[in-house]
């Protein structure tokens, strides 16, 4: 729903229905990952994409039924599926998806939830999406981290305690999937479908090193939704003007900006950090922070450089008391090996390895590769 909602904010607030379909299973190849989202517009306007071109029309008049009737519905489109064939699904994948009406009656809680993710607050949205009872189907509920109210009910007492538990963990993961209960919330059971769309903060990007390599590393994080951050200790080169896509231009030591960070509890494993310096003074005690036990596990730490300057950090590392599993954990050289030349190029280069350390990616070309295109994580 995040990629739409800035349509269907405006929607909403002016009290109209709309029908919003939303991929809450995928199989195989599917081009569109879990939460991907489309909107049918009262005014028949379509936005978004749950499939990227193959199943859209089919989701667009399957949409246009579900605002006139109001019932949800869990339809599925797969290469073994004739319509779907006949729609387009051609890549071999299979998806869910479900379609629901959305209106100040039918999500009168959207409006807090807009407001919690435009604020980069934490929340979960969990919805059943299949139930033996189908007056079950579409109950919802708004569930924030501990301590705080969860809105709505899935209709029983067991069910809501259930999935408000799970729906807590995965959303300080920032995972989004399918939940499978019995009816009446049994963990071990099955009948119950629950999808639960979590809207973490965007992840991050430390990027260290306010050098013309940075900002193409910055321009190219916030176009993959990272919240970006440059720091160096340098103020005359860390400035809002030299890094305009940046969302924050910090001036501090890197090491110090990332003990504070860690003292504050800002880092998390969906962290990235590209250590861009090249300078033994900035990169050493930066990355013997970075790879410290007490620093959270971040999701990627990588380093530019020569070989040389790769073999002379290790060294100065080791010396500082980093053991090799530590040291494993550090992409140095930084970035896949693309030829890159440019700063926008090596921006790629590194984006390039940051996604396929995400989705278990190896880097060589499709046509060379067999099975599945699109991998997928737990």
């Amino acid at each position: 729903m995040r990629d739409v909602l800035d349509r269907l904010a405006p929607w909403w607030e002016a009290g109209d229905s709309v029908a919003l379909a939303t991929v809450v299973g995928t199989w195989k190849s599917a081009p569109r990952q879990p939460g991907a989202s489309m909107l049918v517009g009262a005014d028949g306007e379509a936005v978004g994409s749950v499939s990227g071109g193959c199943v859209e029309g089919a989701v667009y008049e399957l949409g246009e039924q579900v605002i006139a009737t109001g019932t949800p519905v869990l339809q599925r489109y797969g290469v073994s599926d004739d319509e779907a064939m006949g729609v387009g699904l051609t890549c071999g994948g299979i998806l869910d998806v479900y379609v629901e009406r959305v209106s100040r009656a039918d999500f009168p809680e959207l409006g807090t939830v807009s407001a919690d993710i435009a604020a980069g607050r934490p929340v979960a949205v969990a919805t059943v999406v299949a139930h033996p009872d189908g007056s079950h189907l579409g109950a919802r509920m708004v569930v924030r981290p501990e301590g705080e109210p969860v809105e709505g009910t899935l209709g029983t007492d067991r069910a809501d305690a259930a999935v408000t538990d799970d729906a807590r963990g995965m959303l300080a993961q920032g995972r989004t999937a399918t939940l499978e209960y019995g009816p009446d919330g049994e963990r071990r059971g099955e009948g119950m479908r629950v999808f639960v769309a979590s809207y973490a903060p965007r992840p991050r990007m430390l990027v260290f090193g306010a050098i013309d390599f940075a900002a193409a590393v910055a321009r190219m994080g916030t176009f993959l939704g990272y919240r970006v951050t440059v720091c160096d200790a340098r103020p005359v080169f860390a400035t809002a003007s030299r890094f305009p896509e940046a969302d924050e231009v910090v001036v501090s030591w890197p090491h110090r900006y990332v003990e504070a960070q860690v003292a504050e509890g800002a880092l998390d494993s969906r962290t990235v950090a590209c250590v861009l310096t090249h300078d033994p003074k900035f990169d050493v005690p930066l990355l013997e922070v970075l790879l410290a036990p007490g620093t959270p596990e971040l999701a990627y730490i990588g380093a530019m450089g020569s070989r040389r300057t790769h073999d002379d950090r290790l060294s100065r590392l080791r010396e500082a008391g980093l053991d090799e599993e530590q040291l494993a954990r550090l992409r140095s050289p930084i970035g896949l090996d693309l030829g890159a030349r440019t700063p926008e190029e090596t921006a790629v280069s590194i984006a390039s390895e940051i996604i396929a350390l995400r989705w278990g990616g190896h880097g060589e070309p499709l046509r060379q590769t067999t099975g599945d295109i699109h991998r997928h994580t737990v």
